[in-house]
C-alpha cells in the first residue's frame, strides 16, 4: 500500500488500544462472524414468523435480506482498509460526518448487541432444559426453562460463563468457536439430508417451485418490509469480523474478506435449510406446518423428532444450545470493542478504554457488557416478558440505523475519490449507497408499521405500539446521554480526540 502526499491525515489520530496483535487469521475471523450470526438459533426463531409475513416467499425474502447486508459489507471493507479501528461504525461515522453522528452510530451498535445478547441467553436456557428433558426422558425437566426463577438464574450463569471466556482473550474465544460452529453446521447438514430423505412420508410436504425465490410475488410492501426486517436479523453479526480488526493479521484487508466469505456461507446455508423445511413441513396452520403458531414459535423444537427421529433429535436441541451459547460468547466482542474505542477517544468514561495487561482484552468494557446483558434480561423478564419480546422486535430498527449510518459514512468519506476509477465509484460509492438506501427504507417502513399496537405482542404506550416506543425511545435516550456527556467532557465533541476528515488514499492493488 502506498499513500499519496497528505493521505495519512485520516489515520494519524487513530490510537492503538493495546489489544493482542495478529491473534486472528482469515479462517478464525470467518468462524467468529458465523458464530455471531448463530445460524441455527437465527433459523429456529425466524422461520415461522417469516412464513407468517410472506408465505411461500420465505426463501426469496432471505435472498432479499442478504442483498443490503452484502452491499453494506463492501462499505465496511473499504472503510476498514483505510482505518482499521475496533470502533468500526463509531470511529468511521465520526471521521466521515462529525462526533455526534459517530456517537449515535456507536450507541446504535451497543443497543443492538445488548438486546441480542439477552435474547441469545434466553434461547440458550430454554433449549438447554429441552435438551436435558430429551436426554433424561423427563417432561418436568424439559419444562424447567419456563420456570421464571430457574430461567433467570441459569441465564445469569450462562452470561457469566460467556463473559469469562471473552474476558480471557480472543485466542480462547476462537478455540471454543471452532468446535461450536463446526458442530452446528454439521447438524444442520444432517437435518437437511434427513428432511429431503423423509419428504415423501411427511403428511404436509409440498414440492419445490422456483417462484419461492421471487420476492416480487409478495403481496404488499408492508409484508415485504416486515419479512425483510426479520431477514436482516438473521444476517446480523457478520461485522464481528471487522470489530476484531486490530487483533487480526493483515488488519487492513483480512477482516473485509472474512466478512464477505462469512456472508457467502450463511446465505447458502439459509437458502438450503429454508427450502428443505418448507418442502417438508409446508406452510399450513395445522400439525408441523410452519403457519401453525406452535410450530412457528420454535421450528426446530417442533421438527426435531419428525425429521431427526427419536434417537437423533437431541442433536438438534444440542445444536441450538451450541449456536446460542457460541453466539452469546462472540457477540460480547463487538460491544466490548466499541466501548473500548469510545473510551479511548473520550466519547464515554476513559475507564472503558482499559485493556487487561495479561489477556489483552477490553477488561472494563467486557465486564460491563456482561453485567448489562444480565441486568437487562433479568429486569425485563421480571417486569414483563412482553416488554422483552417487543424489545427484540425493535432490534430491526437498531440494525438498520447503525448499518445504514456506516454505509452512508463510506460514501461521504470517499466522496472525493469516486471519480478516480470505476472500482472506487462502484465499491466506495454505488454499492454502499444502495445498501444504505435499502436499510433506510426498511427503517422508515418498520417505524411506521410499529406505530400500530398490534405489532409485536400487541402492547401499547399512550396509544402507540410498544415496539415503536421501545425502538425509537432507546435511540432518543442515546441523544440525551450524548448531550449529558458532552456537557461534562466536551473534548471528543470538539474534535480534539478523533478528527473529522476525508483523506485521499491510493492503494496499489
Amino acid at each position: 500500500m502506498t499513500l499519496d502526499q497528505g493521505a495519512t491525515t485520516g489515520r494519524t489520530d487513530l490510537r492503538a488500544k493495546g489489544l493482542s496483535k495478529n491473534s486472528v487469521g482469515l479462517t478464525a475471523s470467518v468462524v467468529l462472524g458465523i458464530s455471531s450470526i448463530a445460524p441455527v438459533y437465527a433459523l429456529t426463531v425466524t422461520l415461522g414468523p417469516t412464513v407468517t409475513e410472506v408465505g411461500l416467499q420465505m426463501p426469496a425474502i432471505f435472498l432479499a435480506g442478504f442483498l443490503p447486508m452484502l452491499l453494506v459489507a463492501y462499505g465496511y471493507r473499504e472503510l476498514n482498509r483505510v482505518a482499521p479501528d475496533c470502533g468500526t461504525s463509531f470511529t468511521w461515522a465520526t471521521k466521515a460526518f462529525n462526533p455526534y453522528v459517530g456517537w449515535m452510530a456507536g450507541w446504535g451498535a451497543l443497543l443492538a448487541t445488548i438486546i441480542v445478547l439477552s435474547s441469545l441467553a434466553g434461547v440458550a436456557v430454554s433449549f438447554f432444559y429441552l435438551l436435558l428433558g430429551e436426554l433424561t426422558g423427563s417432561v418436568a425437566v424439559g419444562e424447567l426453562g419456563g420456570n421464571k426463577l430457574v430461567n433467570v438464574l441459569t441465564c445469569v450463569a450462562f452470561v457469566a460463563l460467556a463473559t469469562w471466556i471473552a474476558y480471557r482473550g480472543v485466542q480462547t474465544t476462537k478455540r471454543v468457536q471452532y468446535v461450536l460452529v463446526g458442530f452446528q453446521l454439521a447438524v444442520l447438514a444432517l437435518f437437511v439430508v434427513l428432511a429431503f430423505t423423509k419428504m415423501d412420508s411427511a403428511p404436509a410436504s409440498i414440492p419445490f417451485e422456483l417462484s419461492w425465490l421471487d420476492p416480487t410475488a409478495i403481496d404488499s410492501f408492508s409484508a415485504f418490509t416486515a419479512g425483510l426486517s426479520l431477514s436482516l436479523f438473521i444476517y446480523w453479526g457478520w461485522d464481528t469480523c471487522l470489530t476484531v480488526n486490530e487483533e487480526t493479521a493483515g488488519s487492513a484487508r483480512t477482516p473485509g474478506r472474512a466478512a464477505l466469505l462469512c456472508m457467502a456461507v450463511i446465505v447458502m446455508t439459509y437458502l438450503i435449510v429454508a427450502i428443505a423445511v418448507q418442502m417438508y413441513a409446508g406452510i399450513g396452520e395445522e400439525g408441523t406446518g410452519l403457519g401453525n403458531e406452535e410450530t412457528g414459535a420454535d421450528v426446530f423444537a417442533a421438527l426435531a423428532d419428525p425429521v431427526m427421529g427419536a434417537g437423533l433429535a437431541f442433536l438438534l436441541f444440542l445444536a441450538v444450545v451450541a449456536s446460542s451459547a457460541s453466539s452469546l460468547q462472540t457477540t460480547f466482542l463487538p460491544p466490548a470493542r466499541t466501548m473500548l474505542a469510545m473510551g479511548t477517544y473520550g466519547a464515554i468514561p476513559s475507564r472503558f478504554g482499559n485493556v487487561h495487561p495479561r489477556f489483552l482484552t477490553p477488561s472494563t468494557a467486557t465486564l460491563t457488557a456482561g453485567a448489562g446483558t444480565a441486568i437487562f434480561y433479568v429486569g425485563m423478564t421480571l417486569i414483563s416478558e412482553n416488554v422483552l419480546i417487543d424489545t427484540i422486535y425493535a432490534l430491526g430498527l437498531m440494525i438498520c440505523f447503525y448499518y445504514g449510518l456506516t454505509a452512508y459514512a463510506c460514501v461521504w468519506y470517499f466522496r472525493r475519490e469516486l471519480t478516480r476509477s470505476a472500482r472506487d465509484l462502484v465499491f466506495k460509492g454505488i454499492l454502499p449507497l444502495l445498501g444504505a438506501l435499502m436499510l433506510t427504507a426498511v427503517f422508515v417502513q418498520t417505524a411506521i408499521d410499529t406505530l400500530d399496537p398490534a405489532y409485536g405482542t400487541g402492547s401499547s404506550v399512550f396509544g402507540l405500539g410498544s415496539v415503536f416506543v421501545i425502538g425509537i425511545g432507546l435511540l432518543l435516550l442515546g441523544v440525551v446521554l450524548m448531550f449529558v456527556w458532552r456537557a461534562k467532557h466536551p473534548a471528543f465533541f470538539r474534535g480534539e480526540t478523533l478528527r473529522q476528515d476525508t483523506p485521499s488514499l491510493v492503494f496499489d492493488e
